[in-house]
């Protein structure tokens, strides 16, 4: 197998032009013939670079406003001719070879991420460009692909390194990322496509991203991970500014992430305090400061260690408080210049700022491996107003239950089932999590309520007075008895049990306030 061939022929047509006159300019040093497109061409012209336009290499003009220009035997035949097997070929038909190729194509993702119509955005599908990276990298063992303006250094060097020449390993992990790019190209004109025709779970359906970060590891050391952008619009931890602190981990990002969508659900000053993708704490309040000292009491021992996010501009005061917790993650849209002084004091602790929330109604699509496969699922979009809710108990909630009742099913929406949510006040007092079963989320909620109040040294549980929200239906009237006898006086839950009946009866007994919404969220 050939390792090093020469570079005597170069095509470069590219809407990115990013690096290309000091490339270009190189590779003329080198001796290399260069073929040119369009604008490229005219940027090359202007430059004052020798250059030879594709029309006059082929002896066909560009036509069908430029949809028609590089796909001809004199092209293709130059990509893909083996350099041994296929050398009488190439003479027979006067094809002169091709040894490099630097292609970036049409953006179409740009011009969909733009909002641009339709027509514009069909106008923006590549198809010369594509067809010649595919033809290129298929042809690795002759011919250098170029899909990225950063890989321009790489090849210059090696250029240099081996006197006009390539080596094996470099043409083949640049027609690695060729294939790579082209496959994202056509994901992202797929997935638009669905969306026009409104097909949201299309007959196939592909998956891209670019990578953003190789971490050290997964969320156990003996497994790598890695993360990456898809492209999409969503604002979040994956597009955040890093202000500070050690590099993130597959862990951090996945609470992070977890703690901003919550808080994002708030409309008021809010604070999420995330550990192990579950809230120990979240409130509302009049300021971020006062949202955060409440949420940090509805569970201050599980608190240590883990991932805050707010939903407005951190403030020093705020995070002169933060600073005195061992924190993992502070996610926020905005950090004043004054809490950034605060905060750099703890080295170690990261600090992320978003510049805007994402939006809790902004459809989407969620992915989760499984064996053989995956499963994909729209975006938990699902939001309750009082207008939704139906009270099925024959006494109605208080406008204050009510607002608690709002608050706590949003909360619920992000906590794993089966989930339990009490809250007072627009704030967590006890979060039951991820248990088997519903009455066991109940009791441990109540029970975490109870060790805060112990801690605060209150003479009366968290709970009393609260309400109670549930992920999904009761299926017993025992895991709304364990809230009753925790001292909750409304209980909000979907409602469609086969015992509602029982369980509003008991609800009765007891004199709660009972709302059904209707809509549940479980949370794998």
């Amino acid at each position: 197998m050939i390792d090093t061939v020469s570079i005597t022929r170069a095509l470069l047509s590219v809407s990115d032009k990013t690096g290309l006159i000091p490339f270009a300019r190189a590779l003329r040093e080198q001796n290399v013939e260069l073929l040119s497109t369009g604008g490229t061409f005219r940027a090359l012209q202007e430059a004052g670079i020798e250059v030879t336009e594709v029309s006059a290499h082929t002896g066909f003009p560009e036509m069908m406003d430029g949809r028609v220009k590089t796909l001809h035997p004199r092209i293709h035949g130059g990509l893909l001719a083996r350099r041994d097997d296929h050398a009488q070929a190439l003479r027979d038909h006067d094809i002169p070879p091709i040894d490099l190729l630097v292609v970036n194509l049409y953006p179409f993702e740009a011009t969909v991420a733009a909002g641009k119509p339709f027509e514009d955005c069909v106008e923006n599908i590549d198809i010369g460009g594509p067809a010649m990276i595919r033809s290129a990298a298929k042809n690795h063992d002759f011919v250098t692909v170029v899909v990225e303006s950063a890989d321009y250094e790489t090849v210059m060097a090696e250029l240099v390194l081996h006197r006009g020449q390539t080596t094996l390993a470099t043409r083949r992990r640049l027609a690695a990322k060729a294939f790579a790019r082209t496959a994202a190209y056509d994901t992202a004109i797929s997935a638009w496509f669905a969306v026009q025709q409104g097909e949201t779970m299309p007959e196939r359906f592909a998956l891209a991203g670019v990578l953003q970060q190789r971490m050290r590891y997964g969320e156990n050391p003996h497994q790598e991970a890695a993360l990456y952008r898809d492209g999409s619009r969503r604002p979040g931890v994956a597009t955040a500014r890093q202000l500070q602190g050690k590099e993130l981990s597959y862990n951090n990002l996945a609470d992070a992430d977890a703690a901003l969508e919550l808080v994002a659900e708030f409309e008021r000053p809010a604070v999420a305090i995330i550990k192990h993708a579950n809230p120990c704490g979240v409130a509302e309040g009049m300021s971020i400061g006062a949202a955060y000292a409440r949420a940090l009491a509805c569970d201050p021992v599980s608190a240590f260690g883990g991932i805050i996010a707010v939903n407005q501009e951190l403030d020093a005061e705020t995070a002169e408080e933060i600073a005195k917790l061992f924190a993992e993650v502070i996610v926020a849209p905005s950090i004043s210049a004054e809490a950034q002084a605060v905060l750099a004091t703890k080295k170690n602790l990261r600090v992320l700022a978003t510049e805007t929330l994402p939006d809790p109604a902004q459809p989407g699509l969620i992915v989760k491996a499984i064996a053989g496969g995956f499963l994909l699922q729209s975006r938990d979009t699902g939001r309750i107003t009082l207008q939704s809710l139906k009270v099925v108990t024959k006494r109605a909630p208080t406008n204050a239950e009510l607002a608690d009742m709002l608050f706590a099913f949003r909360v619920a929406k992000h906590v794993k089932s089966n989930a339990i949510v009490y809250a007072k006040d627009g704030a967590t007092v006890g979060i039951g999590a991820g248990q088997m079963s519903r009455v066991d989320s109940s009791r441990i909620a109540a029970w975490k309520a109870g060790e805060a109040a112990a801690a605060a040294k209150l003479a009366a549980p968290l709970t009393n007075g609260s309400v109670v929200a549930s992920d999904a239906f009761f299926p017993f009237a025992d895991g709304m008895i364990a809230a009753a006898d925790a001292g909750a006086t409304a209980i909000i839950q979907p409602g469609g049990s086969m015992r509602d009946a029982e369980v509003i009866a008991a609800a009765d007994e007891r004199g709660l306030a009972m709302v059904f919404t209707g809509i549940r969220h479980f949370r794998h």
